[in-house]
């Protein structure tokens, strides 16, 4: 599938000095870039930002390994629930610890683009698919030329 879901989709509109837009981008990225249906990851991140109000870093964490699986079967995403709950987990702790709990964080530890996408891919459950989508959108607003 080549062709995915845009933030505007999803109401978000992702500029460079807007951390909440970052992270909801990330977030919906994260889950796009799994191999489950566009309309399910959508349905889940709807789940977890709307419903849930899972709109930050800090917020995401402070949910239970269990919590996380029931938000995600609520969005439909039953196939890999469990593993994406521990790498939402993961995600989670990582920019908290490393990156002050924001994406802007991470933006201003990396030197330049290059970096930024290799930070990116440090996170677990992060590869170049995720990566393609998040940058789709965010780059040009994080690194426009």
């Amino acid at each position: 599938m080549n062709a995915y879901l845009s933030a505007a989709d999803l109401g978000i509109r992702v500029r460079a000095e807007d951390e909440a837009s970052l992270f909801k981008w990330l977030l919906a990225s994260f889950l796009f870039g799994k191999r489950i249906g566009q309309n399910v990851a959508a349905a889940t991140w709807r789940v977890l930002v709307e419903a849930h109000g899972l709109d930050t870093p800090g917020k995401l964490c402070r949910c239970t390994h269990g919590q996380l699986v029931r938000m995600l079967g609520e969005g439909g995403y039953a196939r890999y629930d469990h593993s994406t709950a521990e790498r939402l987990s993961l995600m989670c702790r990582m920019l908290m610890e490393h990156y002050q709990g924001r994406v802007l964080g991470l933006f201003e530890a990396a030197g330049n683009r290059e970096d930024f996408e290799h930070r990116l891919r440090q996170f677990k459950g992060v590869g170049p698919v995720t990566v393609g989508i998040f940058m789709r959108e965010a780059g040009p607003a994080l690194f426009p030329r």
